[in-house]
C-alpha cells in the first residue's frame, strides 16, 4: 500500500478574522495556495466556499484558522513550507496576524487514496498534545516513517 503525508495546522488570529489588521493575510491566501499546488509533491487541500478553508469553522473559537493539506512525502511539505519564499515571506509575518499557540502542527500518514476530514485532523492533533510525537501524530523535527517503513530524516522546525 502507498502513503501519504496529510498535515493540519492552525492559527488564532489576534482579532476577529474580518479586522482590516488581517487583511493583507487574508488576500495573500490565493496566491500562496495556487504557489502549494504548483509544487512537486503536492496533492490536496481542504477548501471551503471560497478558494482557501476560512469560512470552515473546525473549532469553537471562531478566530481559529485551519489550514489542510496531503502531500506525498515529508519532503515535498517541507520544501513548500521552510523553503518557498511565498510561503515563507508570509510565516515571516505571522505575528502580526496570529497568537502563539503550542500545539499548532500535526503530521501524519494516510493511504493515498484517503482524504482526512477535519475530525480526523483534530483528534491527531489532540493525540499529539496529549502523547507527544508518535507513528500516529508527530511533527517535522521528530518525524515518523509511513507505515511501509522508508526512513524519515527530521526537519527543523521552525515555526515552533
Amino acid at each position: 500500500m502507498q502513503y501519504h503525508l496529510a498535515e493540519l495546522n492552525i492559527a488564532k488570529f489576534r482579532l476577529p478574522k474580518d479586522h482590516p489588521v488581517n487583511r493583507e493575510f487574508i488576500e495573500s491566501l490565493d496566491r500562496v495556495n495556487a504557489v502549494a499546488q504548483s509544487q512537486p509533491g503536492f496533492v490536496w487541500r481542504l477548501v471551503g466556499q471560497g478558494n482557501n478553508a476560512l469560512d470552515l469553522q473546525a473549532f469553537e473559537d471562531p478566530n481559529i484558522a485551519v489550514n489542510m493539506s496531503v502531500w506525498t512525502n515529508l519532503e515535498s511539505l517541507a520544501q513548500f513550507v521552510y523553503r518557498n519564499s511565498a510561503h515563507a515571506d508570509i510565516m515571516r509575518r505571522r505575528r502580526e496576524w496570529f497568537e502563539k499557540i503550542d500545539f499548532h502542527l500535526v503530521l501524519w500518514w494516510i493511504p493515498a487514496d484517503h482524504r482526512p476530514t477535519l475530525e480526523e485532523a483534530k483528534s491527531k492533533l489532540r493525540l499529539l498534545e496529549a502523547s507527544g510525537p508518535t507513528a500516529a501524530a508527530f511533527r517535522f523535527n521528530r518525524p515518523f516513517p509511513p507505515p511501509s517503513g522508508a526512513q524519515v530524516t527530521p526537519i527543523l522546525d521552525e515555526c515552533a
